[in-house]
Formats: C-alpha cells, sequence, structure tokens
C-alpha cells in the first residue's frame, strides 16, 4: 500500500471562534507537518448567516443547513482521491435534526473515515442516538479523548471496542516557565492570578468562581482571578450581552471589582499561551459532569500550570491520581478552599506544575499528529476489508465459492512406506529429493483437520506413517528435531532449522488435541513436552509462532503444565516486542522484511490472546493482519501472495512472483481467526476471497488445483504455473479446503464456534 498523499479534515476552521475551530486548524498543522509529502486540506462548516475570511488551508466550506453542499463536498472529496477523511463532529455544527445533514456528505465518501467524538452523550434523544451511531457505522474508526466516551460508546451505542481510540487532545509545545514576565507584560506583577479563558456561556461555572472570591481573598488577599474570553457567539446572537452583564454585576455585590477582570477578548494561540503562563492557578469551575472534552483544560494542564477543577469527565480523568485538584460542582466554598490552599503553598504549587508538565508531554500537537497518522493507517487498512467485500464477486462476497469435494489421490500418490515426498516432478513423486519433517508435520496437521466432522478422515495406518516419521525425526542428543532424511531413510542433518522445530511441535499440540487415537494423543502430548523448552533459546519470530499455534492445542489438553503457559506468555511477548522494535505506522510489522508463511505471525498472536484472553495480543494480531492483506491484494481485489522474488527486501512493497500456495494456506486460516476474534463477518468474505486464488482467481487467472485428484501446482511465475505439485503444495492446498469446507458447513457465530478452530497449517 502507498504512503498517506492526501487527508481532508471536515470541522469548523479559524477564524471561526469556537473550540471546534482551533481543534480542527491545530490538527489539521499538526498533521500536515508530520509527513513532508502529505497534503492536507479543510472543509470548513459555515453557521447559517455567517461569512469568514478562511485562511488558504481551507479548501471548500459547506454552509450548514445547505444539504447540497454536503453532497457537493462529497463529490469534491472522492474526485480529489482523498485517502482518509477526518470528521470533527459536536453537536450544533452540523444541520438538520442532531445534526443528521452530514450523513449525506458521509454515505457518499469512497474512502475510509476517522471520525472525533468530541462529545459522547450518555443520554441522547432518540434521535442523537441514532444518528451517531450511523456516524459511527460509517466511521473505519472513532477518536474520543478520554476513557469514559469509550465506555459510553460500547454501552449506549454498541461500538466495537476495536473501532475506538482514545487519543488526548493535543496541546503547544510550550516551555516550562515562571509566570513573572508574563504577569509584568500583561500589569499582574506581584498578584496572585486565577484564569479561566475560553468563550463565555453559562455552562462555564464563572459565577460560583465569582462566589469563592471573597473566601480566597481573606487568605490571600494579592489574589485576582482574570476571566479571558468572548461570549459565545451563538449567545451574543441569542441573548446579546446579557450573560457578561449579570456577571460584573455580581463581581459589583461581592465587592471584589478590584480582584475580578474580564478580558472580552478572542486571542490568537501566541497571546493565549502568554495569558496562561502568567497565571498561578487555572481553574475549570464548569457545571456539567458530561463535559467530555476540554480544550482550555488540555491546554492549562500542558503549560504545567496547577489546576482546580470540577469533576466533569475530561478532568476526572485528567486531573486524577493527584495531577490536579477536583472539587464538587456548585461549590464555591470548596473551591475557594483548594484555591487559597495552592496560593499560599509554592512547594506545593511547583510540585503540582512539574508534574502536570512532565505528564502531559505526550499530549504536545506533535505526538497527537503521530497518533492521528497511525490511525489513519489502520483506518485505510480496516477499510480495505469493505473494499474486498465489495469489489469480489457477490458469491464470494457472501458466502465464497463452493468448495471442491475433498480428494486425496494425489496426496495419497506422494506418500511411501515411510512418509510424504517433498517433491515431485509434474505429478511424479521425486524421489531425489526425499522427504523432510516440515512436510510430514504439515501432513499429521491435515491428518488431523480431517477428523472434522464431515470429512473422510485418512487411515489409521497413513496417519501412524507421519507420527512416526515425527518421532524418527526427534534426536535427544541435541535436543532438537531432524529436518532432510534422503530417499535411502539416511538423516541429512543432526538438528534441523528452528522454523521446521516449531513447525513440528504445531503438528504435535493439534495432535495433542484431535487425533482420532487416543493412544496417539497421548504420545503427541508427551513428545510435545519433551521438545518444547529448546525453543526458549530461539530467535526465529516464525518458529515463535508455529510453536504458539501448537501450545494452543497442547494447552488445551494439559491446562495444568505451567511451564509450557510459561513459554507461551514469553514466546508472545517476544512477537509483542518485535512488533514494537519495528513498528511505524505505514510499516506495522515484526521484521524489516516480508518473507514466508507471513499470516502465521499474526495468527499466533489472536489465538494465544484468544486463549489467555489477553486482548492486547489480538489487538496485535489484527493490526498486523490488516496491514498484512493490504499487501496481499490487488486494486482489483484479489488475492496476491508476497512473491517469493522479494524475500528479505527492507520495507520494501512485495515483489508479485513467484506467488506460493502456503502463503494462500496460511492467510485463509488467519484471516478465519480474526473472524473468530473480532465477529467481523468480512473477516469470511476474505477467506473465500485468497480460497479463490486455488481456483484461477489470480494473476494468471490460471487455476492451480485438479479438484477431481487433490492436486496442486506448486506456484505461479510471471508468465506460468509451476507444473510440478510436490507435498508442501498439495497438503497447503488441502488444508486451507478444509477449513473452507468446515466455514461452509458450520454456519454459527463467532462466539458459538468452537469447532471453528485454526485447523491450517
Amino acid at each position: 500500500m502507498t504512503p498517506l498523499r492526501k487527508i481532508a479534515v471536515i470541522g469548523n476552521s479559524l477564524p471561526r471562534r469556537c473550540g471546534i475551530a482551533t481543534f480542527t486548524t491545530d490538527l489539521q498543522r499538526a498533521i500536515s507537518t508530520s509527513r513532508p509529502s502529505l497534503e492536507t486540506c479543510i472543509v470548513a462548516m459555515t453557521d447559517h448567516g455567517q461569512a469568514y475570511d478562511y485562511p488558504r488551508s481551507v479548501a471548500l466550506q459547506i454552509n450548514d443547513g445547505a444539504i447540497e453542499e454536503y453532497v457537493r463536498a462529497a463529490a469534491f472529496l472522492n474526485a480529489g482521491r482523498f485517502d482518509v477523511v477526518c470528521l470533527q463532529h459536536e453537536f450544533g455544527i452540523f444541520g438538520g435534526e442532531a445534526g443528521a445533514n452530514i450523513l449525506e456528505l458521509l454515505s457518499r465518501l469512497t474512502m475510509p473515515v476517522v471520525t472525533t467524538l468530541h462529545t459522547v452523550l450518555a443520554n441522547p434523544t432518540a434521535t442523537q442516538r441514532a444518528v451517531t451511531a450511523r456516524i459511527v457505522e460509517a466511521s473505519s474508526k472513532v477518536v474520543v479523548m478520554a476513557d469514559k466516551a469509550r465506555e459510553l460508546l460500547r454501552s449506549v451505542y454498541r461500538a466495537p471496542d476495536d473501532k475506538v481510540e482514545v487519543i488526548a487532545h493535543g496541546i503547544p509545545d510550550f516551555p516550562f516557565v515562571e509566570p513573572d514576565a508574563a504577569k509584568a507584560k500583561f500589569g499582574f506583577s506581584g498578584r496572585s492570578v486565577i484564569l479561566t479563558f475560553g468563550l463565555l456561556s453559562p455552562s462555564k461555572g464563572i459565577e460560583v468562581m465569582i462566589d469563592a472570591m471573597p473566601s480566597i481573598l481573606k487568605r490571600r488577599a494579592d489574589a485576582v482571578y482574570v476571566v479571558l474570553g468572548a461570549t459565545h457567539p451563538n449567545l451574543v446572537r441569542d441573548q446579546g450581552e446579557a450573560y457578561r452583564e449579570s456577571l460584573t454585576t455580581r463581581v459589583r455585590e461581592l465587592g471584589v471589582e478590584n480582584h475580578v477582570v474580564f478580558l472580552d477578548q478572542f486571542v490568537d494561540q501566541a497571546t493565549l499561551l502568554e495569558f496562561i503562563s502568567m497565571c498561578d492557578v487555572y481553574v475549570t469551575p464548569y457545571l456539567n459532569e458530561a463535559q467530555m472534552t476540554s480544550g482550555t483544560l488540555a491546554y492549562s494542564f500542558g503549560l504545567g500550570k496547577p489546576v482546580v477543577s470540577t469533576p466533569y469527565w475530561h478532568a476526572l480523568e485528567l486531573l486524577a491520581d493527584g495531577r490536579g485538584v477536583l472539587v464538587p460542582f456548585g461549590d464555591p466554598a470548596a473551591i475557594g478552599d483548594e484555591i487559597a490552599q495552592l496560593l499560599t503553598d509554592g512547594p506545593r504549587r511547583r510540585a503540582m506544575r512539574e508534574r502536570a508538565y512532565a505528564t502531559s508531554r505526550s499530549m504536545t500537537w506533535e505526538r497527537t499528529g503521530e497518533r492521528y497518522m497511525a490511525t489513519f493507517e489502520n483506518a485505510r487498512q480496516g477499510h480495505w476489508l469493505k473494499v474486498i467485500a465489495r469489489t469480489a464477486p457477490d458469491a464470494i462476497a457472501s458466502r465464497g465459492p463452493a468448495a471442491p469435494e475433498m480428494h486425496i489421490s494425489h496426496f495419497l500418490a506422494m506418500c511411501d512406506d515411510t512418509g510424504l515426498f517433498q517433491h515431485a516432478v509434474h505429478s511424479v513423486p521425486d524421489r531425489s529429493h526425499g522427504y523432510c519433517v516440515d512436510d510430514n508435520a504439515r501432513a499429521l496437521l491435515l491428518a488431523c483437520a480431517l477428523n472434522a466432522p464431515g470429512e473422510d478422515p485418512l487411515s489409521e495406518v497413513l496417519t501412524a506413517r507421519f507420527a512416526a516419521f515425527v518421532q524418527h525425526a526427534w534426536n535427544p542428543g541435541t535436543g532438537r528435531f531432524r529436518n532432510f532424511m534422503g530417499f535411502n531413510r539416511t538423516w541429512l542433518e543432526d538438528s534441523g532449522s528452528e522454523d521446521s522445530h516449531g513447525r513440528t511441535l504445531w503438528a504435535l499440540g493439534e495432535c495433542a488435541r484431535k487425533d482420532a487415537s487416543p493412544s496417539r494423543r497421548r504420545w503427541a502430548a508427551a513428545l510435545f513436552a519433551q521438545a518444547l523448552p529448546t525453543v526458549k533459546s530461539f530467535r526465529s519470530p516464525r518458529a515463535s509462532a508455529f510453536t504458539l499455534l501448537g501450545l494452543d492445542g497442547y494447552c488445551a489438553v494439559a491446562p495444568d503444565d505451567l511451564r509450557a503457559r510459561e513459554i507461551r506468555r514469553g514466546l508472545a511477548d517476544r512477537l509483542m516486542s518485535g512488533l514494537a522494535s519495528v513498528e511505524t505506522p505505514d510499516w506495522p510489522w515484526f521484521e524489516e522484511g516480508l518473507a514466508y508463511d507471513n499470516a502465521r505471525l499474526p495468527q499466533a498472536l489472536m489465538v494465544t490472546g484468544m486463549a489467555t484472553q489477553t486482548p492486547g495480543y489480538v489487538d496485535a494480531g489484527l493490526r498486523s493482519l490488516r496491514w498484512l492483506m493490504t499487501q496481499q491484494t490487488t486494486s482489483t481485489g484479489q488475492f496476491r501472495p508476497v512473491g517469493t522474488a522479494g524475500f528479505g527486501e527492507l520495507r520494501k512493497p512485495p515483489r508479485n512472483f513467484d506467488q506460493q500456495p502456503v502463503e494462500a494456506t496460511a492467510t485463509i486460516a488467519a484471516c478465519l481467526t480474526a473472524w473468530r476474534a473480532d465477529g467481523d463477518a468480512e473477516w469470511k468474505a476474505v477467506a473465500a476471497n485468497v480460497f479463490a486464488w486455488f481456483l484461477g482467481s489470480n494473476d494468471l487467472s490460471i487455476a492451480l488445483v485438479d479438484p477431481e485428484s487433490g492436486s496442486c501446482r506448486d506456484g505461479l511465475h510471471p508468465d506460468r504455473a509451476n507444473e510440478n505439485r510436490g507435498g508442501e503444495s498439495v497438503v497447503s492446498y488441502l488444508l486451507g479446503l478444509a477449513e473452507i469446507r468446515q466455514l461452509e458447513r458450520v454456519h454459527v457465530s463467532p462466539a458459538n464456534s468452537v469447532a471453528l478452530r485454526a485447523v491450517g497449517a
């Protein structure tokens, strides 16, 4: 997938006077500076009857009440081929009942939408609930600024957890400074300054703070309360300046005229930051608990100011654990007492300042911009699922093509009394290359898969033959499995690769859980336990992934094996560490390059996360698999495996060829694991689309399989199919077929699909 090129932000924009306009403008600047080549713009909402001298960053404006302008904006964004649209949502800035007009725009967009919800109502009206739910549904990702908002989206609006991201309100990166210079500039030298800023309205609770001033002055006679901000334009439109005048009257009645200063200004950011820097205490005495976001709180906290606030939701989270002071709503005595204590306790005030400043470094607009960019990338990857379901043929998008019957005559021809041959010349077994434990472990996995209801199991003799090969491959002297064996049954090495060891453990774990023979299940569990400790020294991420897939089966039958559980946690954490050390917004992967069996890495994390109830593993698996699928899908929606010609290339898009069956099988299994993990039925459509690669839905429109014999070509070259039909290829096809056939037989939800455990290798 190409890097993000164009992003549009929909919301209010400066010079319109409101917090959303400030946020939208700051966010657009932050993301535009995060990538030098990124093109960004704002689609500005203009309120009825108003006109603004917008800057060049505003590419288009929408009059909030004009439906046709929402439609026009959608056409503009689609024609401009924007990669992502970021919507800033707040009640009151879009036209229609509960802002429903914005749905006319969202419903027409062809690119993923990331929506920032500045307010999430706990008790919405029926219309507000319906509009919010439709916005969430239309969005690939939803950003909120408090955990409480995430909780409400889940409980009130039924939003999926993996759709919601919590990203803190951005703040300017301003130095930690003493207030004296700014006090001198604004004429407050020698005063203890208490500050509130923002557009003035009754919900801000300014009158409560005014009522607290007499008690503060008894203990700090030099205190002054500065109220910075113009009256909210909507309030001025409806009531004029009646509210501001009521506040000044209250000040006079309390006799604190010399200690309360109203600055009726809407200042630019540089001036605002100087005003904040001059205060000794910042106060937000808001009256409404449901205030989900406060830019003024974020800014003052980010400049390292001691904050005294009522416990509205944003403040409750940001100021918890002593990072600020919380007081009851509408309580002048409490707010006055806390502010007086801070103003008379310099060391406590200093400690609170330093803690706030240090804590807020993760909230700077640079860091916030990076978080949004990562969310945009994730949204684009998630949007890919919907593209597949939409662009694939209807049969695939709904259930996938009818799976062929399970025929194994070629598989049987590839076996002798030793095991499964590695290679074939055309369809004839090639004895010159002998055998390997890799392929015989895969064959044992196939035997387990064919024990599923509705399939004809492999014969006892054949299954025992594969188990015997695995047993003979075990070298107790090295603690490792041998891999390659000549046709004369002579081992060609004392120890195989880390990956072959991990894959053999995987087969043993599945055999311990699913083999038809109780005796062989006990054998598999015993050999698994004996061979497991060696993996602790391995470094291959695929060996870790294969072992984790085996541990899923083994731990199901040996739940009391504490050592196995400890190793499982260690291997999963090792994959997580690899992901954390390599991952960037445009490369969320475990390694610097792509190689073979890539999808097994996210599959292993998801399987382990579900088994151990560790959401972080599941989330990482889903995130990395979504990205991998963007790399393995053509613009027309066809599956294209990572080509072998590009194996090991660092952070490069995958090469188109050669394409191998093992990649398709791994991807089918991973996609079905993702479906079980997050319940998104589109993963089933994707798995079916990947299986169609075997049947001819590929770059060369060549079917790789012969459904009558069950043989499978070894892959696709740029100009032709590889006509050889070796052991790895036939087992890969049959395992993928078993997955799809099982999916078609069992039509249940992921929560109830115990029968749909992963079977592929």
